[in-house]
């Protein structure tokens, strides 16, 4: 019922995403073009589809080869316009998954910019040794035309049974997928089915170029870890603390190990104020259990050392797993490297 309220409302977003798309095809808004190597990584859909994920795989394959900068938005961050990450930066500076990048990567630049191309501007006189920049969650971004776009689709959400906003979660309609490279099919169960995939390609394949490649991931967990270093055991019984935009497959994933007591689940880039962390400390008094929460809410959690720093927090560290044809996706993106994709 609430949909079909909401739809006139969301005809009129379509009429405005298609007319600005329209002039952006037609040319007349300006995409601009760089010569440095970009690589989106994006989605169509509002929410967590597993962008970050995949950004730090791109990272972790590409950084021995090239000199990589990511680009983002930074989201929930309390700045704004361009910033150029440092070590006196905190979550609350540049966004939470902009700081994952900079603390796991010491080897690449992370900067911040609302307008994409402003971002890539000032990177490129700041940093001019960068060979390749990863642009996250800027499928929307028109006024870029990055070299190569990967789109992602989340499994449990598939962009083609979505609606645009606000009677769905779309940020603009379905056919905007032809401006994809590349589709990877993320948080796939790892039993998944050939006729399974076969199914979902044939429902995506309308939406797409022709011959654009198609790639099944699924999420891998990690061993936690202790975000203070202090601690080595999880207890088996848990408070689960979460500020992500889709919980479903992490506690589908804890409750063959743990025993979720209590869920504290906060908002998708929660920005963690004095009031919420008191909010854990009683929870944790009441329980006396460990607290395990996502590595993006950890990088935020770190600000808050001294008020944490006595009770057993863990994290849990996720990777993009590859369900097969690992080596065709690298091959595809190593053929970007040599052959700049535009279309």
């Amino acid at each position: 019922m609430l949909k079909i309220l909401l739809f006139p409302f969301a005809i009129m977003y379509d009429l405005i995403t298609k007319l600005r798309n329209f002039l952006y095809d037609r040319g007349i808004f300006e995409s601009k073009k760089f010569e440095v190597k970009t690589i989106c990584v994006g989605n169509l859909t509002v929410g967590g589809t597993g962008k970050t994920p995949l950004s730090e795989y791109l990272i972790r394959f590409l950084q021995k080869k090239y000199k990589i900068a990511v680009l983002s938005r930074g989201y929930g961050r309390k700045t704004k316009g361009f910033l150029l990450a440092n070590p006196s930066h905190s979550a609350s500076d540049i966004g939470d998954e902009p700081m994952q990048f900079f603390q796991k990567f010491d080897q690449i630049s992370v900067a911040v910019c609302e307008k994409r191309v402003l971002g890539i501007n000032h990177l490129i006189f700041q940093k001019p040794d960068i060979e390749l920049i990863i642009l996250d969650d800027a499928f929307q971004h028109r006024a870029v035309r990055a070299g190569f776009y990967i789109l992602i689709s989340d499994f449990n959400r598939p962009f083609y049974e979505d609606f645009v906003l606000p009677a769905g979660r779309l940020r603009e309609s379905r056919s905007n997928a032809k401006r994809s490279d590349l589709v990877v099919v993320s948080k796939c169960p790892k039993n998944m089915k050939e006729s399974e995939k076969n199914e979902i390609k044939a429902k995506i394949l309308p939406y797409i170029r022709k011959n654009t490649p198609f790639f099944f991931t699924s999420i891998q967990y990690l061993k936690p870890i202790s975000i203070f270093n202090h601690f080595t055991e999880v207890s088996q019984k848990i408070i689960l603390l979460t500020g992500i935009a889709n919980t479903t497959n992490l506690k589908t994933h804890l409750q063959n190990d743990f025993e979720i007591v209590e869920h504290l689940e906060l908002a998708d880039h929660v920005v963690y104020e004095l009031e919420t962390i008191e909010k854990i400390r009683k929870t944790f008094q009441k329980h006396k259990i460990c607290v395990l929460t996502t590595e993006k809410d950890m990088v935020k959690l770190l600000n808050f050392r001294k008020e944490l720093l006595e009770i057993p927090i863990f994290y849990l560290p996720i990777e993009v797993y590859f369900l097969e044809n690992e080596a065709d996706f690298q091959k595809v993106i190593n053929n970007f490297q040599t052959e700049q994709t535009i279309f």
